[in-house]
């Protein structure tokens, strides 16, 4: 059950240390500092500290008795007052970001001119880049993708499965080249504003090129996922060449 209590207080934001001094002194009661590093399994140098930072955080208090100073947890209904608290921390944090955002994406157009190509590593960050095109383009518009599949990543699937259930929702249009191999196996929701032909066998690979506007996104779908950005009107261009190529000698 502890690990449980102790697996909550740490989500809602205590340390380890404080988490466990909070609960040896929910089991305690009124306690000394000895007994209460003891029972909380934490080093006597660092209990006061943690008691400071629950003190502060408005979960514990203390009372002298005799010159000496025990501690109390207070009522646990109290978390959900510290939990209030950082709610309305955090609420007035993201009004702070949102009125950030316009220079924050001024300073990252910026950089992205002077750097011309960003790298991607891991799921979140090459997945986050289908998550702009939606922001990218309006309805109607399209954007194109050389080589889809799902390479040897298994969260993908469900990914794009809620992906193009948001892309359709906005009109957002793709025309696809996949892979050989994923014929009759796509995400349903992918066939939705949509034109799909798929390559020959033999271009079978985990490289995924998916472009629009200005920008060109070289993924890799290897267990790690590697993404190559470039924002280059030229580069993509040249993919757009080779995109109406392979179209025709595509399959249906």
């Amino acid at each position: 059950m502890e690990t449980n209590e102790i697996g909550l207080l740490e989500n809602i934001g205590l340390t380890h240390g404080e988490t466990k001094v909070y609960l040896a002194l929910l089991r305690l009661g009124n306690t000394k500092t000895g007994p209460l590093a003891k029972e909380a399994g934490v080093s006597s140098s660092k209990v006061y500290k943690i008691l400071d930072r629950l003190i502060k955080k408005g979960l514990v208090a203390h009372v002298i008795k005799g010159k000496i100073k025990y501690f109390k947890a207070l009522e646990p209904k109290r978390i959900i007052e510290y939990m209030e608290e950082k709610e309305k921390q955090l609420s007035e944090k993201k009004e702070l970001v949102k009125k950030l955002l316009p220079q924050f994406e001024m300073e990252q157009k910026l950089a992205g001119k002077k750097t011309g190509a960003i790298i991607y590593e891991g799921f979140k960050a090459t997945t986050n880049f289908f998550r702009n095109i939606l922001d990218d383009l309006k309805a109607g518009e399209e954007y194109y993708v050389i080589g889809a599949s799902y390479g040897e990543v298994p969260a993908l699937r469900p990914f794009f499965y809620n992906y193009h259930f948001q892309r359709v929702k906005k009109g957002i249009i793709v025309k696809m080249l996949a892979n050989y191999d994923t014929k009759g196996n796509l995400e349903k929701t992918t066939a939705k504003k949509s034109e799909i032909r798929y390559l020959p066998k033999q271009f079978i690979s985990n490289m995924q090129i998916t472009f629009y506007k200005n920008k060109a996104f070289i993924s890799l779908w290897t267990k790690i996922p590697i993404g190559f950005l470039i924002e280059d009107e030229e580069a993509v261009n040249g993919f757009r060449k080779y995109f109406n190529a392979f179209w025709k000698i595509a399959k249906k």
